[in-house]
């Protein structure tokens, strides 16, 4: 499969940063790619910065943005995986990847379920957790095990997602640092975050892709922010880098996986045929005393 990755700042306004972001995808579409990632909450800047309840405005769109993300899939021919943020109801609000297939139909939605709260991401007052479960989306192109951010984190999630058959496991994904860190600690952060995705793939003998946004943003207090630090990849099923992008760049690449190598690696590496499924009960509690 031909996978084009879309990576890109905030350019200050949603209709500048849709426009660019829509010649992206033509971009990679004319290379090639069938399926189109794109980064978590594309269309604007990252407002989980702070607590303002002015920005669930942004989501009073949800229904506009889903048609004109389905036009360009439908145009460009491309299945295409989008993150928006969702309006469901008078203050029920989601972090919402949909996916579109190339015919501009919804092929399946995906509601972010591990939801963080940290300095600048603060995402619990924005966000219900997510309530489909990790369930793949079927298109033209494959089953997507397609999951948002703070999901990469979280060894069930991948599993779940390959025990129902995914081909691939994707996550859009808003994550940097903070300007008070320390060059170490910056450095341990993005390598936690390499590794433990790439552990994903190899554990399930699945292609992970990762799509990540670049660029600084300062808080809109006015003190500090944080510079995203891109780094988007795609790893193999035996953990092998594809490709990886740096911390600066814009990224409009579109890069061949082969699908059919999972078969074999998982006939190596049997981890699905040998797992102790009978032992692992305490893996539904919060924790083992």
């Amino acid at each position: 499969m031909k996978i084009g990755i879309v990576a890109h700042k905030y350019f200050g306004s949603k209709e500048a940063t849709m426009k660019e972001t829509a010649a992206g995808i033509r971009e990679v579409v004319r290379a090639g790619a069938q399926l189109v990632v794109l980064q978590e909450l594309h269309q604007s800047e990252y407002f989980c910065q702070i607590e303002d309840v002015a920005k669930f405005d942004y989501a009073a769109e949800f229904e506009r943005d889903k048609d004109f993300w389905s036009q360009i899939a439908r145009i460009e021919q491309v299945v295409l995986v989008t993150s928006l943020f969702e309006k469901r109801a008078a203050g029920l609000y989601h972090n919402t990847a949909v996916v579109f297939d190339k015919n501009g139909s919804v092929a399946g939605t995906y509601r972010k379920m591990h939801i963080p709260d940290d300095p600048h991401f603060y995402e619990k007052f924005y966000f219900t957790p997510g309530d489909l479960g990790f369930e793949p989306i079927d298109t033209s192109v494959g089953r997507l095990g397609v999951m948002v951010c703070w999901d990469q984190w979280y060894p069930e999630a991948a599993r779940l997602m390959a025990l129902k058959g995914a081909d691939i496991l994707i996550y859009p994904t808003a994550i940097g640092w903070l300007e008070e860190e320390s060059a170490e600690e910056k450095n341990r952060q993005l390598e936690a975050w390499v590794a433990v995705q790439r552990g994903h793939a190899v554990a399930n003998g699945l292609p992970v892709v990762a799509v990540n946004r670049v660029g600084f943003e300062p808080s809109p207090k006015g003190k500090g922010g944080i510079n995203f630090w891109g780094n988007s990849f795609i790893f193999g099923p035996q953990g092998e880098q594809i490709y990886r992008s740096n911390e600066f760049s814009l990224v409009a690449e579109t890069i061949d996986v082969d699908l059919k190598k999972c078969e074999n690696v998982r006939r190596w590496w049997p981890f699905l045929r040998d797992r102790r499924i009978e032992c692992y009960e305490g893996l539904t509690k919060r924790f083992l005393d």
